[in-house]
């Protein structure tokens, strides 16, 4: 049994209880999710990603299991290369070069919301994120249908970010937005083009936040090539129970051992920041 949005591996509320009654109510919930769990035959509830007051005390009962992402903070920024400016000499070089690749091959990006969206941007962009599927083995899960949907019910949280070369479309990214943070979702393309998904995944994305005064941009699970173009470690949390006894134990040894390897993970990652100066929070 799990408590998450679904292909969503974001930070969010996930126990809904107004903040008043969370005492009460948040042990009874948990009960009955155990209780639910052991109905249903399950092997297990899971809470992913919840919020940090919620982790605090689902951790008394369940077991806590630690991971690490990649996130971009705005300092107050007030454009591009005033995020650059904070960066060491060697990354900010490298992303200059990269975003001069992305546009010396004649790439024009455009950036629209579920508004400006039109019907063929939403058929280009779904042929993009089937083919990332195809690319790697995997299920596309999402269709034209369910993109064009959500654009239409909550056009003003859609961020697509899309690459045109000779009026063609050739790859994209959506995201989905906030009031203060961006959450990169979805990447595709059809033509290999050098640095393109870096600028369209993560640049734009950084100058949009930049742009709309966001404070956060996560753009997704793993990569630590993202550390290079601004984005820092960041420990994830989640919880679990497990119903069997004779793995209740050996599970909670194996989560003990791994919250330590993701502290030493990210302590090492925090040493090569790419930051002249860690930038105040």
């Amino acid at each position: 049994l799990v408590s998450a949005i679904p292909y969503t591996p974001a930070q969010g509320q996930r126990l809904l209880v107004r903040p008043e009654l969370q005492a009460a109510i948040y042990p009874l919930l948990l009960d009955r999710a155990i209780q639910l769990t052991r109905q249903l035959g399950c092997s297990g509830f899971h809470c992913l990603f919840p919020l940090p007051e919620e982790h605090r005390f689902l951790g008394q009962q369940l077991l806590s299991r630690h991971d690490c992402q990649f996130h971009w903070r705005n300092h107050h920024y007030r454009d591009f290369e005033s995020f650059l400016s904070r960066l060491n000499a060697k990354k900010r070089k490298n992303i200059r070069q990269e975003r001069r690749r992305a546009a010396s091959s004649g790439v024009v990006i455009r950036r629209l919301d579920g508004h400006s969206a039109t019907a063929q941007d939403w058929r280009d962009f779904t042929r993009f994120y089937e083919q990332t599927f195809r690319e790697k083995w995997g299920m596309a899960t999402f269709n034209y249908e369910f993109f064009s949907a959500v654009a239409r019910q909550m056009p003003d949280q859609i961020v697509l970010v899309l690459a045109d070369i000779e009026g063609r479309c050739i790859a994209g990214a959506l995201m989905y937005r906030s009031d203060r943070t961006l959450y990169g979702r979805h990447w595709g393309c059809v033509l290999q083009i050098d640095a393109l998904h870096f600028e369209v995944c993560y640049y734009q994305g950084i100058e949009y936040c930049i742009e709309q005064g966001l404070e956060l941009f996560e753009p997704g699970a793993q990569g630590e090539h993202k550390m290079a173009r601004g984005f820092l470690p960041v420990r994830t949390k989640s919880s679990h129970w497990i119903d069997d006894e004779r793995f209740r134990e050996p599970i909670a040894r194996y989560v003990q051992h791994e919250c330590a390897a993701v502290s030493d993970y990210i302590a090492t990652l925090a040493a090569s920041s790419p930051y002249r100066q860690e930038p105040s929070s």
